[in-house]
C-alpha cells in the first residue's frame, strides 16, 4: 500500500524511495518484528485468560519426556496468530498490491493458518494432543496446494515456470524438466503438504521451528530477489521470475514476524505457535519456493525440517516392519532429549544445522 506513495514523487522526490524493493524489504521486516513485539504481551495474556493452554501427551505414553516437559503444561498455544497477523500487516503495508505472487503466498499461508487454528482448538476442546484427524488436515492442505497451482497457471508469466522443474546445483539450461499439468499438481501438493507437516513436526521445543524458519526465509528471499532480475538471473543460471521481487517482501515480513515471535517463544517459552503457526509457515516457505522454481532446493535449505520428517517416517516404518525402534523417540529432537541433551542444547545445535543447510543452499548459486 505504501508503494503507491512513490506515485507522488514528482511533488516530493523523497517518496520515490517507496518503489525500491530493498527499502520496502527492510521496512517489512522491521514492521512485522516491532508489531509482533507490541501485540505479543496482549495476545499471550488473552490466550492465558481464555485458558487456551497446550495439552501435553499422556504421561503413561511417554513417561520420561513427560517428566522433562511437565512444567510446560498450560502454556498458551495458538501463538501462531502473532506471526500471521504481523506477516499480513507488513505485506499489506509494504507490498505492491497489483502483484499476484504476493497474494498467492499470503492467501495460502492464511488458509493453512486457519486449518491450524481449527486443529489447535480441537486439541484444547478435547484436552488431548490429538486434534483434527490426519486425513482431514491432509485434504485441506492438498486443496490449498491445488489452489496455488491453479492460480499460478492462470498467470501468463508464471504458467511456464510452474510447469518446469529445475535440479539444484545445475545450470538452468541443463536438466530443466517440463511437467504436464497433472504432474505439477501432484508434485506441488506433495511439496506443500510435506513442508507444512515437516515444520509442524519440528515445532516441539521452545524456539526450534521459529529459529530454523529464519534462515529458510532469508535464503528464499535472496533467491527471489536474484531471480526477479533478468541480468542477474541469467548470470547465475537461475530461472527468471518477473514480478518475483514482491516475494522478497513476503520473505522479509516472514523473517521479521518469526524473529518477533521468537522473543516470546525462546526457552522458557511464554507461548507456543501451535499448529496455527507451524502448518501455515511450512506451507508458506513451500509456496515461495514453488513460485521461484526452487522447489527441490527447499529440501536443502530446510534440511532440519527434512530430518525431522524423515526420522518419523523411519521410526514408524521400522516399528511396523521389525517391531524395533531406530530412535529413542521421534521426531528426532526428542531422541536427543532422551539421550541426555538439554532442551537448549538441542535447539541451538539444530539452529546451527539450519545455518549450515542455508549455506549449502547458497553454494548452489556458483556450483552450477
Amino acid at each position: 500500500m505504501l508503494y503507491y506513495l512513490s506515485l507522488l514523487s514528482h511533488w516530493f522526490g523523497a517518496l520515490n524511495v517507496f518503489q525500491y524493493v530493498t527499502f520496502r524489504t527492510v521496512g517489512a521486516a522491521i514492521t512485522s518484528f516491532l508489531f509482533c513485539l507490541w501485540i505479543g504481551p496482549h495476545v499471550i495474556e488473552a490466550l492465558r485468560r481464555l485458558k487456551l493452554g497446550q495439552p501435553l501427551r499422556k504421561k503413561e505414553e511417554v513417561h520420561k519426556l513427560a517428566d522433562l516437559h511437565e512444567n510446560k503444561a498450560g502454556t498458551p498455544t495458538m501463538g501462531g496468530v502473532l506471526i500471521l497477523v504481523s506477516l499480513a500487516l507488513a505485506c499489506v503495508l509494504w507490498g505492491k498490491p497489483s502483484n499476484p505472487y504476493l497474494w498467492i503466498a499470503l492467501g495460502s499461508t492464511l488458509a493453512l493458518g486457519t486449518l491450524g487454528f481449527c486443529d489447535d482448538y480441537a486439541k484444547i476442546r478435547k484436552k488431548s494432543s490429538g486434534g483434527l484427524s490426519g486425513w482431514k488436515k491432509i485434504f485441506v492442505q492438498a486443496a490449498v496446494a491445488t489452489g496455488v497451482v491453479g492460480s499460478l497457471l492462470l498467470i501468463p508469466r508464471a504458467r511456464e515456470a510452474a510447469l518446469t522443474l529445475q535440479i539444484p546445483f545445475v545450470r538452468e539450461d541443463f536438466f530443466l524438466f517440463h511437467l504436464p499439468i497433472w504432474g505439477a499438481v501432484v508434485l506441488f501438493v506433495f511439496i506443500i503438504v510435506g513442508s507444512s507437516n515437516a515444520v509442524n513436526l519440528t515445532d516441539g521445543l521452545d524456539g526450534l521451528a521459529s529459529g530454523c524458519l529464519l534462515t529458510v526465509a532469508l535464503v528464499l528471499g535472496l533467491f527471489a530477489y536474484l531471480s526477479s532480475h533478468a541480468v542477474i538471473a541469467s548470470y547465475l543460471y537461475l530461472p527468471k521470475v518477473p514480478g518475483g521481487e514482491e516475494l522478497v517482501i513476503f520473505c522479509s515480513a516472514l523473517f521479521g514476524s518469526c524473529l518477533g515471535f521468537l522473543w516470546f517463544n525462546c526457552h522458557p517459552a511464554k507461548v507456543f505457535m501451535g499448529d496455527t503457526g507451524s502448518l501455515a509457515l511450512g506451507g508458506a516457505v513451500a509456496v515461495v519456493a514453488i513460485c521461484i522454481n526452487q522447489e527441490l532446493l527447499l529440501a536443502v535449505i530446510g534440511g532440519v525440517f527434512v530430518m525431522e520428517a524423515v526420522s518419523v517416517i523411519l521410526q514408524v516404518a521400522s516399528f511396523k516392519l521389525t517391531g524395533k525402534r531406530i530412535f529413542a523417540m521421534s521426531p528426532i529432537h526428542h531422541h536427543f532429549e532422551l539421550r541426555g541433551w538439554s532442551e537448549t542444547a538441542v535447539v541451538v545445535r539444530f539452529w546451527i544445522l539450519s545455518v549450515v543447510f542455508a549455506l549449502a543452499g547458497l553454494a548452489s548459486l556458483k556450483l552450477r
